[in-house]
């Protein structure tokens, strides 16, 4: 299911926008300010934000640029009074994939939410392998480095996520301690040796897997094996 922030200080209509979205089939997570919208999207996952631009504790335009920021590929959809010529350009310029302004009708809202997330969803999709990785317990998103097991945000390290991309990428292949090693050398040439990598490889598993889900598994002599065994 998608999931849609909506940032609107006016509660009447921050009510209204979330029941007709969760009506169509969303599910939303409402913020009042910028700093509960800030908070909101570093702990939680979501497929699309609708932000309005005078918000009690800041503005929508800052807090796009923030968004923008650490989540490049999150949707922005401005839903504003702010008419003028040059904030519906500043809106575009910031990244947002549309800017719409009040007074609008529900239905053409509801529709360019769908168009906004059908452009955006060729990335977060996926299943596996390129920027993500997608099942019913587990999400990874390499590009904004953020991980969820079971809806609940991890801390994820550099390395782990270096791991994790060339494992996804390989799933169902054995991938060797050498390349893995070889892998893990960063742009000032900073390494991990083979000890380092078990102890990697171990916190890694207690942080993705749990009892009735196991990705990683040890191929003794020779590396590891991405295996869903959701």
């Amino acid at each position: 299911m998608k999931r849609i922030l909506v940032v609107e200080d006016d509660l009447v209509l921050s009510t209204g926008l979330c029941f007709e979205l969760d009506a169509a089939g969303y599910a939303t997570q409402a913020a009042y300010n910028c700093k509960k919208a800030e908070y909101l999207v570093e702990q939680e996952k979501f497929s699309l934000a609708i932000l309005d631009v005078n918000l009690p504790d800041g503005n929508g335009f800052d807090l796009c640029k923030k968004i923008k920021e650490a989540y490049a590929e999150l949707p922005v959809i401005f839903l504003t009074a702010k008419d003028l010529e040059a904030d519906v350009l500043a809106g575009y310029d910031l990244g947002a994939e549309d800017y719409i302004t009040k007074p609008f009708r529900m239905p053409i809202l509801l529709k360019r939410v769908e168009v906004a997330l059908r452009r955006s969803g060729g990335i977060s999709d996926k299943q596996s392998g390129g920027d993500c990785y997608r099942d019913d317990f587990l999400e990874i998103d390499f590009g904004a480095f953020s991980a969820w097991r079971d809806g609940e945000k991890l801390s994820v390290t550099p390395n782990e996520y270096k791991l994790l991309r060339v494992l996804t990428a390989n799933a169902g292949n054995v991938v060797t301690r050498r390349l893995l090693l070889e892998k893990l050398w960063d742009c000032d040439e900073n390494f991990i040796d083979d000890h380092t990598l078990t102890v990697t490889m171990n916190r890694l598993r207690a942080k993705i897997e749990d009892e009735k889900h196991s990705y990683i598994k040890t191929v003794r002599g020779m590396g590891y094996i991405w295996e869903n065994r959701v």
